[in-house]
């Protein structure tokens, strides 16, 4: 069985990022150098001695845990993130599919 790292938990939310076309980076710098919350992203918090995944809700940079569950061990964390991804692919699979036969 592979280790579960940090590393391997950032690129579960890279891949999420990816797969819902939001920005990689939780912040982004403006013109006046202050920060912007990217809202959609989603990215790794780390607390308690456990991990969560975090989505951006808002500008303010006011987050949702979205599995709703806290922070836990990576391994879950882990498993948990490929069941949401699976449930994405099967979501977009599905509105894909719908589109070609004109359901709405």
């Amino acid at each position: 069985m592979n280790r579960i790292t940090i590393k391997t938990l950032q690129q579960d939310a890279d891949m999420l990022n990816y797969m819902t076309s939001n920005n990689g980076e939780p912040y982004s710098k403006d013109d006046n150098g202050g920060y912007l919350a990217n809202i959609g992203n989603y990215h790794i918090s780390k607390a308690y001695g456990g991990y969560a995944l975090h989505q951006i809700a808002n500008a303010n940079g006011g987050i949702r845990d979205v599995l709703n569950r806290g922070h836990m061990p990576a391994r879950e964390l882990h498993g948990l993130i490929l069941a949401y991804v699976r449930g994405l692919n099967y979501a977009f699979l599905t509105r894909a599919h719908n589109k070609q036969r004109n359901v709405a």
